[in-house]
């Protein structure tokens, strides 16, 4: 009698993958969730005999092992020792189903399956095929479970995302198209074996593939390229993007991805933080972790980790680039939900992943997995990278004058101002969620003093006296007196791209005695990170105060000065150092950083959108300067089909529309991205979320 053999297997891909919410995926290769069963067929020569037993093979990885949980063998019925089990189903003659399961622990990635057929002593082997296995947030079994379906629809299988950028008092929305189910799985697990990581020792690195912590920290080194690691971006932050793209460009994850592969693995040029935080979460949810984006405003980066920020000023109130203390408009990080046996059950929930290219970890350009219930209790010794994100919303923030001498003098210590205003989006819509509250205490109370001193503490490594400040150097800072006024800059109309800007600087003595104040104004075009591109305004005036009276003083910053020093971020920053005369030297320090509006892009939808029937959009755009523009481009995305479109010459101030038409292939909501450039200006955004009805 021929030996049993398998002649042809189904790998049952419909059934499958509706069962485990892989159906979008557009790999062609069966892929599953682990901790749960999925369906095989295996048709043989002739049927089996009694005497002739079955079982099966599974292995990842170079060098497949038992001891390493990368290679399991088991019989029919029988769960073996490594948590991997395989029952027959309902059969035919010659065609058997197999219900396979893995442990919900089991290391993701690529399998190779293989049948072992016992008839007597003759064991014969025949290899069925190969698999993939991601995590699973639907098993409870799982270190990524998450109970809530509405949060698994939006963090694991929502394509379409909304990045929150602007700044503290101007939060804008940015759409991005994560597309993980977009034929990305090879490239994200090509990416996990070109970590170093791996190549340090593969067996070690495929085995630990089971755990969520590890696949996060390694994919967050492996999202930038500043380790000589293949990474997937290159960072820039300021000077000419002529010979690449400036990351203002992106509008998704999937062509950064595939070109990426298409280079060879080379780092595509260039990113930011937000291009890092939404190609990370296309990876992560394209592996099956739970993830999602945030947005910190006022985000602190602590180079000498002393938890405060310095900024200098000269003695006119021009910021100076001297401090390696910086402070972000806002920073973009991701949150992955999965538990953390090595910290504790309290410290389960969101932890910051960071793929931007900030500091080292270990060695490596890479960030966390923090826990963000850490952050909030002040656990800053705990891994992974606690203290670093700690400190970017949770800083004081010191701003000095340095005096021509070299001398320096503290003007005030803010400790509300780091970590504002800290952002995800909504579950199923749009909207903004503000979850600073899952950070930190509020600010200024009690909680977040007594969190603050206990991360101190376990910095210096003692106790914190209340008010403790230390200026680089560690010497108490020399501050300097109160003024006896105050003041702030409000915009007189709000301040809208190709226009004049009108602020007005209003000062108020809260004195019983008259004040002279000398006003040292300077403005300059900044980017989010507030580096300086170019200084664009300079001006001194004085204000005579009297006892417990005001004073407004008008500025204005026209186009011409601004127009050709704007970049993309199309930030303006404006400083004024009020120096009390007669009053030996004390100084007063105003600041405001301006985000020039625009309302360029209107998009109008037909009232119904219904799958499979064509539907034609109005998109307008305009030149909101005061001189003609030319070289026009409009480039239309829709779930990464990009459509280029070239436009005649707009001239001043002046609006026109296009008609765009489409046809969706599926129901559901679709974000439509409108990206619009010329020659004086570039990556004007615009988007709308699209729902489409069943046919």
């Amino acid at each position: 009698m021929a030996d049993l053999t398998p002649t042809h297997i189904s790998w049952q891909p419909s059934v499958n993958a509706a069962n485990h919410h892989t159906d979008r995926y557009a790999n062609t290769e069966l892929t599953v969730r682990r901790g749960q069963g999925f369906t095989i067929t295996l048709y043989f020569n002739r049927p089996r005999q009694n005497g002739e037993s079955l079982a099966f093979v599974t292995e990842i990885g170079p060098y497949p092992s038992e001891s390493h949980r990368t290679r399991a063998v088991f019989n029919l019925s029988e769960a073996g020792p490594s948590g991997w089990s395989a029952a027959q189903g309902p059969s035919e003659a010659t065609a058997t189903n197999f219900v396979i399961s893995s442990p919900a622990n089991a290391v993701i990635g690529r399998y190779n399956l293989t049948l072992l057929v016992t008839s007597g002593n003759k064991v014969s082997s025949r290899y069925l095929g190969q698999f993939v296995l991601l995590f699973n947030p639907w098993c409870t079994g799982d270190d990524v479970f998450i109970a809530n379906e509405n949060e698994r629809q939006e963090y694991v299988l929502n394509e379409n995302g909304i990045i929150f950028v602007g700044n503290a008092r101007y939060i804008e929305a940015r759409a991005w198209y994560y597309g993980q189910f977009q034929d990305l799985l090879n490239i994200c697990l090509t990416m996990l074996d070109l970590s170093l990581y791996y190549r340090q020792d593969p067996g070690m690195d495929v085995s630990r593939r089971g755990d969520p912590k590890y696949v996060g920290r390694v994919i967050s080194s492996m999202i930038n390229g500043n380790d000589n690691d293949n990474g997937v971006l290159l960072g820039k932050w300021q000077g000419s993007f002529h010979s690449h793209e400036n990351p203002s460009r992106w509008d998704g994850s999937v062509v950064i991805l595939k070109k990426w592969r298409q280079d060879n693995y080379r780092p595509v040029q260039y990113g930011q933080c937000w291009v890092f935080a939404g190609v990370m979460c296309t990876v992560l949810r394209c592996l099956g972790i739970p993830t999602r984006l945030v947005s910190n405003f006022n985000s602190a980066h602590d180079v000498d980790r002393n938890l405060s920020i310095d900024k200098y000023y000269d003695s006119s109130g021009r910021s100076l680039n001297i401090s390696k203390d910086s402070t972000w408009d806002y920073h973009v990080w991701n949150e992955s939900w999965f538990v953390r046996p090595d910290l504790g059950r309290s410290y389960n929930g969101w932890q910051v992943l960071d793929a931007t290219p900030q500091e080292q970890s270990k060695g490596i350009f890479q960030c966390g997995p923090a826990s963000v219930v850490a952050i909030k209790e002040g656990d800053v010794d705990l891994d992974y990278d606690t203290l670093f994100v700690y400190t970017e919303v949770n800083a004081d923030c010191n701003r000095w004058i340095v005096y021509n001498d070299g001398t320096k003098k503290r003007v005030y210590c803010d400790t509300e101002i780091i970590g504002r205003f800290i952002s995800t989006k909504a579950l199923g819509s749009n909207a903004r969620v503000d979850v600073t509250a899952n950070y930190k205490y509020p600010e200024g109370s009690s909680e977040e003093r007594r969190v603050y001193k206990k991360a101190l503490a376990k910095i210096l490594g003692t106790s914190v006296t209340e008010g403790h400040t230390e200026s680089a150097d560690g010497r108490p800072p020399e501050t300097v007196r109160n003024p006896g006024i105050a003041g702030k800059f409000k915009l007189a109309e709000p301040p809208v791209f190709g226009k004049d800007i009108n602020l007005i600087l209003v000062l108020n003595n809260l004195s019983s005695d008259r004040k002279t104040v000398r006003v040292d104004m300077s403005a300059s075009t900044i980017l989010y990170t507030r580096r300086t591109v170019a200084e664009i305004l300079k001006a001194t005036t004085s204000a005579e105060l009297g006892p417990k009276r005001g004073k407004h003083i008008r500025v204005k910053i026209p186009y011409a000065h601004y127009g050709k020093y704007l970049t993309t971020d199309k930030r303006i920053q404006v400083t004024a150092l009020c120096e009390v005369m007669r009053s030996q030297g004390l100084k007063l320090l105003v600041e405001k950083t301006i985000i020039l509006e625009d309302t360029n892009i209107i998009i109008k939808l037909p009232r119904r959108i219904v799958v499979n029937r064509a539907a034609t959009l109005e998109i307008s755009y305009a030149n909101p300067l005061p001189e003609p523009v030319s070289r026009c481009v409009l480039l239309v995305t829709l779930m990464n089909q990009q459509v280029k479109i070239n436009l005649a010459r707009l001239a001043p101030r002046e609006r026109s529309k296009i008609y765009f038409e489409f046809t969706p292939r599926r129901s559901g909501p679709l974000q439509l991205q409108v990206d619009f450039s010329c020659d004086k200006f570039s990556h004007i955004k615009g988007f709308v979320t699209i729902a489409v009805a069943p046919s």
